[in-house]
C-alpha cells in the first residue's frame, strides 16, 4: 500500500506557516525572527500583578505625566519663550496696547485667541499638582507598608529622584509666563541664589547671562522645562518600571500569598484593560478641573516689571514648605572677609531642602543597617507592626506640614484676625516640638493596635453580646475570626529579642569566628544596638504557638457552655477551622 507522504504531518524546527500569510503576520514574523519579541511578549504579557486600591497611587503619578505630556506638546506649537518687547493688541482688552515680553503675549494669546488653549493651560497646571501630590502620597505608602526595603532600596531612591525633579520642574513651568507672579518667584530665585556664600552672584550672573532679569532667562528655562527635565523623568521612570517587573511587585499579606509568588491577575487582559481605564479617569478628572476651576490666571496679574511686587504672592503649594522655613527662620548674617553670609536665606533654603531630600534617599539604607535584615521581602507589612518607622515618618510629615503651614502666616493671620508676629513665633517652636509629639502620640498608637491584634488573635473579635454566668458573673462573648482576618494578623514576622542580645553583649567571637568590632567600628555597633533596642524595644509580638493554642482551649471551654445554653453546637467547628490556619502560620514561622 502506498502512503501519500502529502499528507504525513511531520516535525521540524519552524512553526507551521499559512501558503499566504498576510502582511501583517509576514511583518511580525519576519520581526520576530530578527528579535525575539515573541517570547518575550509572552512571558510579560502574562505577568501577575496584585490587586489592592493603594498600588493605584504610583498609576496616578503615571499617568497624570502622561497628561502633562499631552497637553504639553500642544502648548508648545503656541508658546514663545521670548523676552523681547511686544505691545499686546490680542483679544484681553484691559492688557491691549501694553508692553510686554513675548513670553507673556504668548500666555495671553493661548489663553484667550487659541481654541481650547486656556483648557489644555489649565489641564497641564492641574496635572502638574496632581503628579507631585501622587508622587508624594505614593511614597509614603511605600514607606509604610515596608516596601522600600530588599531589594527595593534603588527603586526608593529613583522615586526620591522623581519627586525632586518634578518639583523643579513645576517651578521652571509656572515661571514660563513671565507674568508679576511667576517674575516674582523668579526674583526670588536670584535672591536665593545670591544667599550661595562667594560663588552666588556668579551663579545668578551665568544663570541670567547678566544682571537680573536679562533677556536670556525664559529662553533657558524653556529649555530645561521642556526638554533636560522631561528627559530626565522619562528615563528614571523607564527605570522604575523596569524594575519594578525585575523585582516583581509587592503584595499584602493573605492565604496562598509568599515571598516567592505574586496572587493576582495577568497583565492581558485584566490588569491592562484596568490601567488603560484608569488613564481615562485620570485625563477626565484633569479635563474637569482644568474646566471648571481656574488656575493661574497669568491676564489678572500684568506683565512682570522688576520695579513691583504682587501683594500676597505665594508659589505653588509643592513649594511652599522651604518658603514657610524661610519666613519663620530669624535674621542671622555673618559678615566674614568682606563676605556676607546670610544664614537666615541659606540654611531655610539652600541646606534644609537638601537635608530633607537626603535623609529621604538613605532612609532604606539606615533601616537596614539598624536592622540588620538582608533578607529579600516581597509581602508587605501593617504599619502598626513597624510603630518606630512609622512614628518617624509621621514625625517628618508633621514637620513638612508646619513649615508649609508658615508658608501662610499672612493668610492664616488675616483669616483668624491673628498677629502675624505671634504666628511666626508660635512656628519657631512648634517645628521642633510638634516632630517630637507627634512621634510619640504615633508608636503608642500603633503599639496599642497592636495589643488590640493580639487580643483579637487569642480570644477573638468581640461581639458586644454581654452574657450571665450561673455563679452571677457578667462577660462579652468573643467569636473567632475569619480564616483569612487571622491569617493575615498572623502573617508579620517576630522582632528580634534585642533586650537579650543587649544584655549578652559582646564575649567573644561569634559563631563565624568573628571577633567583636574595637575602636570607630565598635562605638558604632554600640550605636547601632542602641537603636535597634529603640526599635524593637516596646513592640507587642505575635503571639507563640503555646500561647495561641491555650488561649484556644480556655476558648473551646467557654465556647462549650455557651453552645449547650444556646443549642448552637456548630459554632465550636468554626472555631476548629480558625486554629488551623493561625496555626499553620506559625508553624511555617517556627
Amino acid at each position: 500500500m502506498s502512503i501519500d507522504t502529502s499528507k504525513v504531518a511531520t516535525s521540524n524546527s519552524s512553526a507551521a506557516l499559512a501558503d499566504k500569510p498576510n502582511r501583517v503576520g509576514a511583518a511580525a514574523n519576519w520581526a520576530d525572527e530578527r528579535l525575539g519579541l515573541a517570547s518575550l511578549a509572552k512571558k510579560n504579557l502574562r505577568k501577575v500583578f496584585p490587586d489592592h486600591w493603594s498600588f493605584m497611587l504610583g498609576e496616578i503619578a503615571l499617568w497624570s505625566f502622561v497628561v502633562l505630556l499631552l497637553s504639553g506638546v500642544f502648548l508648545t506649537l503656541w508658546y514663545d519663550p521670548t523676552m523681547a518687547e511686544v505691545h499686546y493688541e490680542g483679544s484681553y482688552a484691559q492688557l491691549r496696547g501694553i508692553e510686554m515680553s513675548g513670553a507673556y503675549a504668548s500666555a495671553l494669546h493661548l489663553s484667550f485667541d487659541v481654541r481650547g488653549g486656556l483648557l489644555m493651560r489649565q489641564m497641564h497646571h492641574w496635572a502638574a499638582m496632581l503628579f507631585i501630590a501622587s508622587m508624594m502620597i505614593h511614597l509614603l505608602r511605600v514607606f509604610f507598608t515596608g516596601a522600600h526595603r530588599k531589594p527595593r532600596e534603588m527603586n526608593w531612591v529613583i522615586g526620591c529622584l522623581l519627586l525632586i525633579l518634578g518639583t523643579l520642574e513645576g517651578f521652571t513651568g509656572y515661571s514660563l509666563p513671565d507674568d508679576l507672579l511667576s517674575g516674582t518667584g523668579i526674583r526670588a530665585a536670584d535672591g536665593f541664589m545670591k544667599a550661595s556664600p562667594v560663588i552666588g552672584s556668579y551663579m545668578s550672573f551665568f544663570l541670567f547671562g547678566g544682571e537680573f532679569p536679562g533677556t536670556h532667562i525664559i529662553p533657558r528655562l524653556y529649555v530645561v522645562h521642556i526638554l533636560l527635565i522631561p528627559g530626565l523623568l522619562l528615563a528614571l521612570i523607564t527605570a522604575h518600571m523596569l524594575l519594578l517587573v525585575y523585582h516583581k511587585h509587592t503584595q499584602w499579606a493573605g492565604p496562598g500569598r509568599t515571598e516567592q509568588n505574586v496572587v493576582g491577575f495577568p497583565m492581558l487582559p485584566v490588569y491592562a484593560a484596568k490601567a488603560g481605564g484608569f488613564f481615562f479617569i485620570v485625563f477626565g478628572v484633569c479635563a474637569l478641573m482644568g474646566g471648571l476651576f481656574t488656575i493661574n490666571g497669568v491676564w489678572l496679574y500684568g506683565p512682570y516689571d522688576p520695579s513691583k511686587v504682587t501683594a500676597g504672592s505665594q508659589p505653588d503649594w509643592y513649594m511652599g514648605w522651604p518658603d514657610g522655613a524661610l519666613r519663620i527662620m530669624p535674621g542671622i548674617e555673618t559678615h566674614i572677609f568682606g563676605h556676607t553670609i546670610s544664614w537666615n536665606v541659606m540654611l531655610p533654603i539652600l541646606v534644609l531642602p537638601i537635608v530633607m531630600f537626603l535623609v529621604l534617599m538613605v532612609l532604606p539604607f539606615i533601616e537596614a543597617w539598624i536592622t540588620g535584615d538582608k533578607r529579600d521581602h516581597h509581602i508587605l507589612q501593617r504599619p502598626r507592626n513597624a510603630p518606630t518607622r512609622t512614628a518617624f515618618m509621621v514625625a517628618l510629615m508633621t514637620m513638612y506640614g508646619l513649615f508649609w503651614a508658615a508658608g501662610g502666616n499672612d493668610i492664616i493671620a488675616i483669616k483668624l484676625h491673628l498677629s502675624i508676629n505671634q504666628i511666626t513665633y508660635f512656628m519657631r517652636v512648634a517645628v521642633f516640638v510638634g516632630p517630637v509629639i507627634a512621634f510619640i502620640i504615633t508608636k503608642r498608637w500603633c503599639i496599642s493596635l497592636q495589643r488590640k491584634d493580639q487580643e483579637d488573635l487569642l480570644h477573638g473579635y468581640e461581639t458586644g453580646i454581654i452574657m450571665r454566668s450561673p455563679e452571677g458573673g457578667y462577660s462579652e462573648r468573643h467569636l473567632p475570626l475569619s480564616p483569612d482576618r487571622a491569617y493575615v494578623l498572623a502573617a508579620q514576622d517576630r522582632d528580634p529579642d534585642v533586650i537579650a542580645e543587649l544584655e549578652a553583649g559582646p564575649s567573644g567571637p561569634d559563631g563565624n569566628g568573628v571577633e567583636p568590632k574595637t575602636g570607630i567600628a565598635g562605638k558604632l555597633e554600640g550605636v547601632r544596638q542602641r537603636l535597634r533596642l529603640a526599635m524593637y524595644a516596646d513592640n507587642v509580638q505575635k503571639p507563640t504557638r503555646e500561647e495561641l493554642e491555650a488561649a484556644h482551649h480556655h476558648a473551646e471551654h467557654e465556647h462549650e457552655l455557651q453552645a449547650g445554653a444556646e443549642g448552637h453546637a456548630a459554632d465550636g467547628h468554626q472555631f476548629d477551622g480558625h486554629h488551623s490556619v493561625e496555626d499553620d502560620r506559625l508553624r511555617a514561622d517556627d
